[in-house]
């Protein structure tokens, strides 16, 4: 089982897209067996789609980011190793799985390491800080960084970016390059439905690597469909920024799921279209946040859309490239 991470190659490519289905590990109290038939279920439901890999989120209460009600009630989940190696074997696509380190020390975070590597055969691993400045930490997330880096195993690492942290403290770049240092070679952002946020963000960073000379390293950009009013409130909990017309225009829609799609996809052409100038290596994360079947079903079809606006960007880049010559 030392196999190394299969993405580390692909993301290296700068004029291909990585493209990725998330997903939450089932409750914990789930039978072991059911489990086996909700991962089986969800691959069936992604099966006539090309897709690069899973990722498993590290679920977590986060009442401690926010004084507002948890629209949805929270409820512990099984491991995420467990559920991302039972995926892996399943799809035979590389898992990638988040780990919050709120809960941990050194010791026991590199235990969970090597168990990751070895016995759940975890190559790639997205490490997740405290929700907020207020929890108790005694495992901060550079030192998280760190020992995963001098792990004997070697693991491909990534971390999370947000756009709305950008938009309030103007220094999300000066953090990506900072998690770059620490080990990070890829990020995942958090549900877009600010494309301008996502947008100063890029090009910020995108400037300030080529003013410090360094390579940017791949951005991988979660969209994730909207249809009910409390989906709507536990994405505005979960602290993404919703402008208040896009909330308007979901709510006050016939569909709020056909608009919610409209308005993801339109803000990934947004996104596009402000980056092309720059070389970003960049992918898509498409997620239900609710298990229920429409809005499932509604993720499917926005990847689709989404995976086709990407594809015709990569290309129109080629096509420059070829220009350029």
């Amino acid at each position: 089982m030392n196999k190394q991470s299969e993405l580390r190659a692909r993301y290296n490519d700068i004029n291909r897209g990585v493209y990725f289905i998330g997903t939450t590990p089932p409750k914990n109290d789930t039978p072991l067996e059911a489990i086996e038939t909700i991962a089986e279920k969800l691959l069936e439901r992604v099966s006539d789609i090309d897709y690069d890999g899973l990722i498993v989120y590290d679920i977590q209460d986060e009442d401690s980011r926010t004084s507002k009600p948890r629209p949805f009630p929270f409820k512990l989940t099984h491991d995420t190793r467990l559920y991302s190696s039972l995926l892996n074997k399943k799809s035979n696509r590389p898992v990638i799985t988040y780990k919050s380190v709120v809960q941990s020390d050194g010791d026991n975070f590199n235990q969970w390491a090597n168990e990751a590597w070895q016995e759940y055969g975890i190559r790639d691993i997205v490490l997740v800080g405290s929700p907020s400045k207020k929890n108790n930490i005694s495992l901060p997330l550079a030192d998280a960084y760190k020992t995963l880096v001098d792990n004997e195993h070697d693991f491909f690492i990534g971390g999370v970016t947000i756009a709305e942290r950008h938009a309030s403290k103007k220094n999300e770049h000066e953090r990506l390059i900072e998690k770059h240092k620490q080990g990070c070679n890829f990020f995942i952002s958090q549900a877009i439905y600010n494309p301008q946020a996502t947008i100063d963000m890029l090009t910020r960073y995108a400037i300030e690597c080529k003013k410090q000379g360094l390579k940017p390293q791949r951005l991988i950009l979660t969209f994730s469909p909207c249809g009910s009013k409390k989906t709507l409130e536990f994405i505005e909990w979960l602290g993404v920024n919703v402008p208040e017309a896009t909330s308007l225009r979901i709510l006050h829609s016939e569909s709020p799921l056909y608009e919610s799609i409209r308005i993801c996809t339109n803000s990934l052409q947004q996104i596009l279209d402000a980056v092309i100038p720059y070389d970003l290596p960049l992918g898509l994360n498409i997620e239900s946040l609710t298990n229920r079947k429409e809005e499932i079903d509604g993720s499917i079809l926005l990847y689709k859309l989404l995976r086709s606006t990407m594809d015709n960007y990569l290309a129109k880049k080629e096509l420059n490239q070829l220009n350029k010559k």
